[in-house]
């Protein structure tokens, strides 16, 4: 097999940033320089394939350091790992973070989604790139939703470069995420040995090198421009309170800790019921934590809304083993940004919650997706978990209780399909992010063929209230078919923007009001691009999985996003058709197909309305079925919801 792009070589920066991950090349055959051992045999390709699940991380490696991915690069990273060039290729393009072609070491993704383009995204992106020019070395991309939505119109500045040592700017510090000398030395050399991984039992985990800066809100041609060529003196990011209108407020389960203890201290989050939760776990054994869990009845907070309970006992009772845990933070959905804002803000909630998770389901490895476009809980994060780490909440001795359970962070690259569980284990694999075909399910074969639980960080931090309370004490808050606190994500045409926390059962209406709604109210999408409008009329809707569906509608992962008379609807829906036309993974063909003509007939009768546009209302019904109704995953199941919606209760094109 022939594992070489041509006569490309890969760069020494290239080099450097691949073997700072994979450790330096042992035979010329991964790459080092040939000796006379080498012409006899081969070494190490069992080896090598056998971390195949590293590629993802090594072309992160490259694009942090130089901005984009070089044939040689690229050829490099397969000889490493042994995979064929045509597949390497294949993962490198399917990402939006990734670059094949050269481009600049700083660029500038402005969003251009749903709360955004209503915030003036498109003027704003114009003025930038008109202000920078060619000379400026900023490259300004267009971007789906950055999770940034209180922050409309929102902006991303992504610097590539050598390690610095702070892991996003303006934040930690890389020697403050440590408490042990042995620990700062390892991140110092660059290279960290770390516990079993996948199927092999090895794996190196290289230096982190990702810098970006998220503008302050709103961005500004000024504050964007700030953000792009002046790195060192960039606008700082929010403190993640500012986007909890609530905190401090009594009331508060999940969101209690944002704003009123220090994201970055693991002994202020002991003295605020850190860890009481793990230690309950503990005292009623893995079945006890399952029991609590089940009778609690905490439902998915992804949008799926399966029983949580159930789901792990699946998985716990599977004969095949290793389980695995796998967090889901990979939030994409226009509008979604709760989750962003409990990982910067009580990252180490989420680090005990996967523990608690793990421990009931039998897993002792567990992995988090993170979102790519999320710079500060990718430095949170990391400190956390070395944190724990250190003090023996992670490890071979959890808690000195005999449990074994170690967290490692995976970086999405910017695939919205990736939020689908099966899609998210192929890119953790390092194939391209392509959702499975079901059965078999995760439960039974997920992660590397292995049962495996995958649940949200909403859902995973729900599972600490029920230990502390409870389950009786938590089942009391919210209705009896949708039990808890729930996390609201509310942007748009609103006085106050951010994560708002209330019982499932208020109604839409309350929420608006705690929001601020604007005058003249035109229509408010629930479940993000993939849910359905509501009418201003409507506002009494209870906030329930079983209220929203009697309407109508979904509650999804809790996106509520208000728009006035000032938005135009026509080409907010050709917004939507686009993200998913460019989203779709292009795997099957009513949604490859779907997305494109759907897309095609809603630029059609953009300025047409009546009976003018009538036949293109048609063809987007039988469009919107046929992907309804064969498409492997949501993505494509999807689609069609919030334009079927907009016609049919807000007469979008009458």
């Amino acid at each position: 097999m022939d594992l070489r792009f041509g006569d490309s070589k890969p760069t020494d920066e290239e080099r450097e940033a691949v073997d700072a991950l994979l450790g330096p090349p042992e035979s010329s055959w991964e790459g080092a320089d040939r000796t006379d051992t080498d012409l006899r045999w081969a070494r190490g390709g069992r080896e090598a394939r056998d971390r195949r699940d590293l590629l993802l991380p090594a072309l992160h490696a490259v694009n942090d350091r130089v901005g984009w991915i070089s044939e040689g690069a690229l050829d490099y990273v397969c000889r490493r790992l042994t995979v064929p060039p045509a597949e390497a290729y294949g993962v490198a393009t399917f990402y939006a973070m990734f670059s094949v072609r050269p481009r600049p070491a700083t660029v500038l993704h402005v969003c251009t989604d749903l709360a955004c383009t209503a915030a003036g995204a498109a003027e704003l992106c114009a003025d930038v790139e008109r202000r920078l020019g060619p000379e400026s070395g900023v490259r300004v991309e267009r971007s789906p939703c950055l999770g940034l939505c209180e922050r409309a119109p929102a902006a991303l500045a992504v610097r590539a470069g050598k390690p610095s040592v702070h892991p996003a700017e303006g934040d930690i510090p890389a020697r403050q995420a440590f408490e042990d000398e042995e620990a700062v030395r390892a991140e110092e050399a660059g290279v960290r040995e770390r516990g079993p991984r996948g199927r092999d039992g090895k794996g190196r985990q290289g230096r982190g090198t990702f810098r970006a800066t998220a503008v302050c809100a709103p961005a500004t041609p000024a504050t964007a421009l700030q953000a792009a060529t002046a790195p060192e003196s960039a606008p700082a990011e929010p403190d993640p309170a500012l986007a909890v209108p609530q905190a401090g407020a009594p009331s508060l389960t999940l969101l209690t800790r944002v704003g009123t203890t220090d994201p970055a201290s693991l002994d202020d989050y002991r003295a605020h019921g850190g860890y009481t939760a793990l230690r309950r776990a503990f005292d009623l054994g893995p079945a006890g934590v399952i029991r609590e869990v089940t009778d609690a009845g905490l439902l998915g907070r992804g949008g799926a809304a399966f029983p949580t309970g159930r789901k792990w006992q699946a998985t716990a009772a599977q004969p095949d083993h290793p389980h695995y845990l796998v967090c889901n933070a990979d939030e994409s959905e226009p509008g979604t940004f709760k989750d962003r804002v409990l990982m910067e803000g009580d990252p180490y909630a989420l680090v005990e919650a996967m523990t608690v998770a793990a421990y009931a389901t039998g897993a002792h490895r567990g992995y988090l997706y993170l979102r790519g476009e999320y710079p500060r809980a990718l430095a949170r994060l990391t400190h956390a978990i070395q944190r724990a780490r250190a003090r023996g909440l992670l490890g071979d001795d959890v808690m000195g209780r005999g449990y074994a359970f170690d967290i490692e962070i995976r970086r999405g690259a910017g695939a919205y399909v990736c939020g689908e569980e099966t899609a998210l284990f192929n890119s953790i694999e390092g194939r391209r992010g392509e959702p499975r075909s079901k059965p078999p399910f995760p439960v039974e074969k997920g992660l590397f063929g292995k049962p495996t639980v995958a649940n949200n960080v909403e859902t995973l931090v729900n599972v600490l209230p029920i230990l502390t309370l409870g389950a009786r004490a938590y089942a009391a808050i919210g209705t009896p078919a949708s039990t808890g606190p729930k996390l609201f994500c509310v942007s748009g045409s609103v006085a106050r923007r951010g994560v708002y926390e209330l019982p499932f059962g208020a109604t839409l209406g309350e929420l608006l009001t705690l929001a601020g709604v604007r005058d003249h109210l035109r229509a408010v999408l629930l479940g993000g691009a993939a849910g359905g409008f509501v009418r201003p009329d409507e506002l009494d809707l209870p906030l329930t999985f079983e209220g929203t569906r009697e309407a109508g509608t979904t509650l999804g992962s809790g996106v509520v996003m208000a728009f006035d008379d000032t938005v135009p609807l026509p080409r907010l829906l050709l917004r939507i058709a686009e993200f998913f036309r460019d989203e779709s993974c292009g795997q099957c063909v009513p949604c490859r197909v779907g997305t494109v003509r759907q897309e095609e007939a809603l630029r059609r009768i953009a300025e047409r309305t009546g009976d003018a546009a009538a036949g293109d209302v048609a063809l987007l019904r039988e469009v919107g079925r046929a992907m309804r109704d064969a498409s492997i995953c949501g993505l494509g199941q999807t689609a069609w919801n919030a334009v079927e919606s907009a016609i049919d209760r807000l007469g979008a094109y009458e």
